[in-house]
């Protein structure tokens, strides 16, 4: 038995054989190279294709292959000791964090890949805190350990500082970068050496006497953090006695299930070292389906909490997470929670209130498919064909109905205009666009209603740039676009009350509706719109109020003049007039969008997105590019040091930010690199939002 491995449970129960986990990282630190070590050692593939060559068997997308890096989440499936692994290999760039998002809302588990080197880097840190939101039992990989500048100590204590996180290291490395040889388990106390030109090739030797003062020292601090969660463990370890491995490994479990510590092992996946134990542990430490609690939700019609049990013979329930538009039908990514999805079965979809009927059901290995019948609670699969679910959807057992928690995605930040080279390919261009928006949640598409331009929006210039390769090339629409522009939001600057008549007389009966609406924030800033009703008295009747509603949220959403999204509006209906014959429905609609109006005049302020950067770049070339980010009115944190590099951490809005490669590459001999992602809105100084107002008049 290798060095992590363990029984999680004796119960045979087939689902304790099956495990879901995500690989997730910054970029470049090695997540797609891990998963394809996985693949050949696990015998799925017969060769490795290296992410640098544009070969790896994950990043199958042609934006994928000549970017050299993942674009959206692929997934895979692989065999282990006896246990199935349902693998996602995430995106590490913030411009495609939606693939991280949805992919972990229905993982049980992940692994966070991170450079030896460069330790938590920027968006190490925003996928952590997406794993902690929803939950996620997960280890750590500590890749790269033969790069230059590898310190696995360093990197472990940037995961505490970092990310505020409890790792405990249950591997060390002999030897780093070009010494890099092999690693001991600190729960055996075994030394494994990997052979050099085939790195699964692994030598069992007696730990080098030089390190046997260095490893007992690392096995002391072990043993203490895993004692502190169980009493039996902890008094052993006060009287001094030896902890038994197998408690220990059980007591380990245990807290990483409840993230409250995060195993740590390391290795170079490149060269096929530390991939056999990363398996192991995959198996021994993250869970099970059936270790999780029962999946909660709510009924669609009472509201009432629901739970399910993640069992096969429980009613199926099983959420849509990821859309594939295709000319055959979408291919919808589905995790089924409890019950048995079965091929000609009918489930309800709960928003829309109406049934699907389920047709081809496939597993999916990256760009290859395998036709089953059924898929049961705890496993990934994938169905074809299905017309009214997007992503984010539960589809359930009409008899049994809930509504699982959906997935929340982040707005785009820039925006750009879109047309067709030819006005024939209008009407192509629009069902391209409709599918690419079913594929991406946060890549959107409006219109224009004055002037007819199709604009899209994303997460950042990146983004958008494979968006329109894609149109071009994967649909072969030739398309012109405008200059990016930031996707700026719109609040309402102060409280007030507006009184909106809406009077329409054209011979027959006429349209009258007048309604007084207090405006105010919302309590929760990131609220888009709220509605109250405080009419008394009947001077609006009932059946007119929600009416009065469609037209202010019509208003809201309609972004006004300047076209960009309104968010924090509280509208309170309080008073209003009516007419036995003249008034409806519609005119008190209008009458409600008509006060929206009113309400915007002169009382509108800009917020614009401000990014969190992070600048990696060697010593001397620190002044130039701090002095550069002030000018782009950024705010500069702080400053880290990391060898001979300088890690530069601050906030810059991103109206500054368009084309910022080009200029770091210039101010640094093309030497540093940055990551960037939305910290928040804020609101946009007086002298530039004048300028955009005037730009958009």
């Amino acid at each position: 038995m290798t060095a992590t491995e363990t029984k999680p449970s004796t119960k045979k129960d087939p689902m304790l054989k099956h495990r879901n986990i995500g690989i997730m990282a910054h970029i470049d630190a090695g997540k797609t190279t891990v998963t394809e070590r996985i693949l050949f050692l696990t015998g799925v593939i017969h060769r490795t294709g290296e992410v640098h060559d544009g070969a790896a068997t994950m990043d199958f997308l042609e934006e994928e292959q000549k970017r050299g890096i993942t674009i959206q989440s692929a997934a895979t499936a692989v065999n282990w000791d006896g246990h199935s692994i349902n693998i996602i290999d995430t995106p590490g760039h913030v411009d495609f964090t939606a693939e991280v998002e949805r992919s972990l809302r229905v993982l049980d588990g992940a692994v966070a890949v991170f450079d030896a080197v460069s330790g938590v880097e920027a968006q190490s840190e925003t996928v952590w805190r997406q794993a902690n939101r929803y939950g996620v039992p997960r280890m750590c990989f500590i890749n790269k350990m033969d790069r230059v500048g590898a310190d696995y100590d360093k990197a472990v204590a940037s995961i505490i500082s970092r990310l505020s996180a409890r790792p405990v290291v249950i591997q060390a490395p002999v030897g780093a970068e070009k010494d890099f040889k092999g690693v001991v388990d600190l729960m055996e106390m075994k030394y494994y050496r990997f052979d050099e030109e085939d790195g699964n090739q692994i030598t069992e030797l007696p730990i080098p006497e030089e390190l046997t003062d260095e490893m007992a020292r690392r096995r002391h601090d072990l043993c203490e953090t895993i004692a502190e969660f169980d009493e039996e463990l902890l008094d052993m370890f006060v009287e001094d006695e030896p902890l038994p491995n197998d408690r220990l490994k059980e007591v380990l479990r245990k807290a990483t299930l409840a993230m409250e510590v995060t195993p740590v092992l390391c290795g170079s996946a490149l060269k096929d070292k530390g991939v056999k134990f990363l398996c192991d542990a995959v198996i021994s430490y993250l869970p099970a389906p059936v270790d999780l609690p029962p999946v909660e939700g709510m009924h669609p019609r009472t509201k009432e909490e629901e739970k399910r049990e993640r069992i096969p013979g429980a009613p199926v329930s099983l959420m849509a997470f990821k859309t594939i538009a295709e000319p055959t039908g979408d291919l919808t990514f589905v995790r089924v929670y409890s019950g048995t999805l079965r091929k000609g079965s009918k489930l309800m979809n709960p928003r829309t209130g109406k049934s699907e009927r389920i047709g081809r059901i496939v597993r999916i290995h990256a760009s290859k498919r395998e036709a089953v019948d059924e898929v049961p609670a705890g496993e990934i699969a994938a169905i074809i064909g299905l017309k009214l679910t997007v992503t984010g959807d539960t589809l359930c057992d009409e008899a049994h109905p809930i509504a699982l928690s959906e997935i929340n995605f982040p707005e785009g930040v820039i925006a750009m205009s879109l047309e067709p080279d030819k006005g024939e390919d209008r009407d192509k261009l629009g069902e391209i666009i409709g599918r690419m928006v079913r594929e991406d949640p946060t890549f959107r598409a409006t219109t224009n209603e004055e002037t007819g331009e199709l604009v899209i929006s994303g997460m950042g210039e990146l983004h958008l740039e494979v968006m329109v390769n894609r149109i071009k090339n994967d649909h072969n629409c030739n398309v012109k676009t405008g200059r990016p522009k930031v996707s700026y939001k719109q609040r309402l600057t102060a409280p007030l009350e507006t009184i909106a008549t809406f009077k329409r007389q054209s011979g027959g009966r006429g349209q009258y509706a007048v309604c007084h609406v207090r405006f105010e924030m919302t309590e929760d800033p990131e609220t888009v719109f709220e509605f109250h009703d405080k009419i008394k008295g009947g001077n609006i009747p009932r059946e007119y109020i929600p009416a009065v509603g469609k037209g202010l949220e019509m208003g809201v959403k309609s972004g006004g003049k300047l076209g960009f999204p309104f968010v924090n509006v509280s509208a309170t209906v309080f008073d209003g007039k009516y007419h036995d014959v003249d008034s409806s429905e519609l005119a008190f609609q209008q009458a409600g969008h008509l006060a929206f109006r009113q309400a915007c005049e002169n009382n509108i302020t800009l917020l614009e997105p401000i990014m969190k950067v992070e600048v990696r770049v060697p010593e001397e070339f620190l002044g130039a590019v701090v002095g550069d980010l002030n000018s782009r009115r950024g705010e500069v944190g702080e400053v880290d040091t990391l060898d001979d590099l300088r890690i530069v951490r601050g906030q810059v809005p991103i109206a500054e930010m368009f084309a910022y490669s080009s200029a770091l590459r210039g101010a640094t001999q093309g030497r540093g690199s940055y990551a960037m992602e939305l910290q928040e809105y804020r609101e946009v100084p007086m002298h530039i939002a004048s300028k955009v107002f005037e730009s958009n008049d």
